[in-house]
């Protein structure tokens, strides 16, 4: 299988023949498909009086991204088919791409950022439109990378880098990916924590994933947020260094998401379903063992993916870091995809973060009702189905707990306070 060319205004994929009860039980699919989902129940109305996929065939948005895995392995392995739908991952140039395709139709779902999808919701990131968020893609696996030019004058780490800036004045540039997503929050956090205001005493430029390596090779920037593998691929180019991993600024962090419109939710509940439940049994083939990882790297590389050399990909997928300057490590919390069920489980603790990230960096002017938003977006009921049907383990809570770099415990307690509470904040 291969994704749709990514284009302005692509055309829709013809839709599949409707797939009813009879055709999932001669298939196979009964236990993970309808007749299973027939069980689980669902506070809205079933389509047409049917618990098959209302839509067969849906289009999922992806970034060139090794955290688009999932979604790419879920049509590549057809674990998809055994839902009942045809998942056809269409490849996008940029964030911004994806939330307007979101937001107009043209995509069914998304490899999406957390932050993105809340954006949208509130109105902070462009056009406002009710979001869903049906389920966590990936844990960990992003990185700051500072140019090599940096390295050189001895900025390596967020100590050595606020050192410099102190001591050698100039404006210094730093990129992230969308202005409400996850790579500008880890970098910001990241900076606010050595001192350094992200939005004071620096110049924050926004650039798509692909060309971030691109834009660091000419000077364009000091530093950047992304996912992998363009941190590693800038190590490979020898044009920059890994300051730090987004795991070592919040351990088991949420990343990517499955993403959609409330609207699409309503109107396909039945194939929210089945896509997560299909995206759930790709996550655990992945995180399987070694050579399922080693499968999806070369299959993600191939130019219809990612478009990379697959040695940019398998290391640090499998927790093989190094860091340009010659140290190598191992680190057990790289990027999980399932990780037994604990990666996926929509936190309402975890889209309430980016919340309180929000407000203190000035995108949001009052509180919002941080858990109200939360219980909205995050679908909840939509992914315990989900889980059900692809046995995945369900966690005790819908909150968790986390300290961060600066030893700042998030607890979803009292969102307001914490947000409030930062020393450095716009």
């Amino acid at each position: 299988m291969r994704p749709t060319p990514s284009t302005d205004r692509p055309t829709a994929a013809p839709e599949a023949p409707r797939t009813t009860r009879r055709d999932l039980i001669k298939s196979g699919g009964a236990l993970a498909g309808a007749a299973l989902f027939s069980s689980l129940g669902h506070h809205g109305v079933w389509a047409a009086g049917s618990d098959a996929p209302e839509k067969t065939e849906v289009k999922v948005g992806f970034i060139p991204l090794t955290d688009c895995a999932s979604v790419v392995m879920a049509a590549e392995l057809g674990l998809d088919k055994k839902y009942g739908v045809k998942i056809v991952p269409t490849k996008e140039a940029s964030w911004p791409g994806v939330r307007d395709k979101l937001v107009n139709g043209e995509l069914d779902f998304a490899h999406v950022l957390y932050g993105l999808i809340y954006g949208v919701h509130l109105g902070t990131a462009g056009p406002r439109k009710d979001m869903a968020v049906l389920m966590n893609l990936n844990h960990n696996g992003q990185a700051i990378t500072l140019s090599k030019k940096l390295a050189d004058k001895g900025a390596v780490d967020g100590a050595s880098l606020a050192k410099l800036m102190q001591s050698e004045k100039r404006e210094y540039t730093f990129a992230q990916t969308f202005p409400t997503g996850t790579h500008a929050m880890w970098i910001y956090y990241w900076l606010a924590a050595h001192g350094i205001h992200p939005l004071k005493d620096a110049k924050v430029i926004t650039v798509p994933p692909p060309q971030m390596v691109a834009n660091m090779r000419v000077g364009n920037m000091d530093g950047f947020c992304v996912g992998e593998p363009w941190n590693h691929r800038a190590i490979m180019d020898g044009i920059g260094i890994t300051a730090t991993t987004t795991q070592a600024i919040w351990q088991d962090h949420p990343e990517k998401v499955l993403g959609t419109t409330a609207d699409f939710v309503q109107k396909y509940p039945n194939t929210a379903r089945a896509v997560t439940a299909a995206i759930l049994e790709a996550s655990r083939w992945i995180d399987a063992g070694l050579q399922n990882k080693l499968k999806m790297a070369e299959t993600i590389a191939q130019r219809a993916y990612v478009n990379t050399g697959v040695d940019a990909i398998n290391q640090r997928i499998l927790g093989r870091y190094q860091d340009g300057l010659g140290k190598t490590w191992d680190d057990p919390h790289h990027m999980k995809f399932y990780n037994d069920g604990a990666v996926n489980f929509p936190y309402l603790s975890d889209g309430m973060w980016f919340l309180t990230q929000h407000k203190r960096w000035g995108l949001m002017k009052e509180h919002p009702d941080y858990l109200g938003v939360a219980k909205a977006i995050n679908r909840i009921d939509i992914y315990k189905q989900a889980a059900t049907a692809s046995k995945t383990p369900l966690p005790k809570s819908e909150m968790r707990t986390h300290k961060l770099v600066d030893g700042v415990v998030w607890d979803g307690k009292d969102p307001a306070k914490y947000a409030d509470s930062f020393k450095v904040k716009a």
